[in-house]
């Protein structure tokens, strides 16, 4: 069951989390890479503050995005900030964000995304909330994939796993991670079933770990499109 209201008590959670992870960095760790390929911590941090901005544009019925350029050079633009001004602009935006997403409104309504996305108005603080929770850990700063409420873990696996079903480039995948079970993938192809701990299940449907924890039975490990 989707609550939307309960979902932006978990970002505001999550977010606090985050705040305290990036307040203990300094500009010298700001400007260092992330756990993302081509980007600093710095641009993890505009990146979270960006989006925040764009699901505001989202919730008021406007384009998420100008434009996908107009987003990159968004977050280039900001990315060099010293640590004070990324902060102060996640606590604005993440202000911003509650205060919309809290306002009375039709959360049946449905809401236009990135790339024509079209899903309802009630999944957009839990798309919010893994913004938050992910590019935490992305940071690199201290919090982990195992770090992560079990809650959030379990439905994020079943999203990324709904998100890869259908898809002919993967096989039927049966996934078992704790004791959960999901099923992805398209149907050509030998069955495979991908089993592990749940963070490094979700890791690897993420795109954020490998996937050499995992054990795989009845063929090799699937390789995930690109999120």
């Amino acid at each position: 069951m989707i609550d939307p209201v309960s979902d932006l008590r978990s970002v505001r959670a999550a977010t606090d989390r985050l705040l305290t992870a990036a307040a203990g960095l300094d500009n010298a760790a700001v400007a260092e890479p992330s756990r993302l390929p081509g980007w600093t911590r710095g641009h993890v941090l505009a990146h979270i503050s960006r989006n925040a901005d764009a699901l505001v544009n989202v919730l008021e019925g406007r384009p998420m995005y100008v434009t996908g350029e107009a987003r990159d050079a968004d977050i280039e633009r900001d990315a060099p900030r010293p640590l004070s001004e990324q902060l102060d602009d996640l606590r604005a935006t993440a202000a911003r964000f509650q205060e919309v997403g809290g306002a009375p409104g039709d959360w049946e309504r449905t809401v236009e995304l990135r790339n024509g996305v079209i899903d309802r108005a009630a999944r957009v603080p839990f798309r919010r909330l893994v913004e938050v929770e992910l590019h935490d850990v992305d940071l690199g700063a201290g919090y982990e994939l195992e770090d992560l409420p079990k809650e959030f873990t379990e439905r994020e696996t079943a999203f990324l796993a709904e998100r890869w079903s259908g898809r002919a480039d993967v096989p039927p995948t049966r996934v078992l991670a704790g004791d959960g079970e999901w099923r992805t993938g398209g149907t050509q192809g030998a069955p495979v079933t991908v089993s592990g701990s749940p963070a490094d299940v979700l890791g690897w449907l993420s795109g954020r770990r490998d996937g050499t924890a995992l054990e795989c039975a009845g063929g090799p490990l699937p390789v995930l499109p690109a999120l």
